[in-house]
């Protein structure tokens, strides 16, 4: 999934980044209330974490503008307020999901795995096709019952693909749910994921190209 950290204490936020990254999420960092929504207005998150007392837009207000531009990305609120007027108020402004600070990393990733799944068309805990078994909350993944070690790219990649149920996933759509910013598209990054994907999954072949499309597990 792509998610976007939204927290103004830098040592919190690259806390926060990096342990979603080890749970396989592409994840983006902004410090402020105004270069978050600088961000969600040109990348299609799946879930934000948004610390509410934000320097510049206050939290609030990125989580109003949220919900007035139909935004579709899932919103974590994190506060050191734990007050229940405080959470009624989060979830009131258009949050899905209200975590009080300090919290537990655990927590939190599990909480953002569950936004990720209500963020596009509702898809079961685990994902099956083709023979692939695949339990994000895990990280496993199987392949006619023999287990099958991904990388973290390796792991994004396929769980896009087993999101799609059979439909086409263009290199861009893959490129930007399992990348962050800071990827260049210019590259074959999603191609070199595919062959070593491939490979892993062992015969019969499982991911199929469509030409000048993209990528679909048959």
């Amino acid at each position: 999934m792509r998610v976007l950290v939204v927290e103004d204490e830098p040592t919190l936020a690259d806390a926060i980044a990096e342990w979603l990254r080890e749970e396989t999420h592409a994840v983006d960092l902004a410090h402020d209330g105004a270069a978050a929504l600088e961000r969600i207005a040109v990348n299609d998150y799946d879930v934000v974490v948004l610390d509410r007392d934000l320097p510049r837009v206050h939290g609030d207000e990125v989580c109003r503008e949220m919900v007035a531009s139909e935004c579709a990305a899932r919103v974590l609120m994190l506060t050191a307020a734990a007050q229940l007027d405080d959470r009624v108020t989060g979830l009131s402004l258009g949050a899905d999901d209200y975590l009080p600070k300090p919290f537990a990393f655990p927590e939190l990733a599990a909480r953002v795995l569950a936004l990720g799944r209500r963020s596009r068309p509702a898809v079961p805990p685990v994902l099956r096709r083709a023979g692939i078994t695949l339990d994000p909350a895990r990280r496993e993944v199987f392949r006619n019952g023999r287990f099958v070690p991904l990388s973290k790219k390796e792991f994004a990649v396929l769980t896009e693909l087993l999101r799609a149920d059979g439909a086409v996933v263009s290199a861009e759509q893959l490129l930007e749910k399992a990348w962050d910013e800071n990827a260049d598209p210019f590259t074959g990054a999603v191609r070199l994921t595919i062959l070593k994907l491939r490979r892993k999954l062992a015969e019969p072949p499982v991911v199929q190209t469509v030409a000048g499309v993209g990528y679909r597990i048959a």
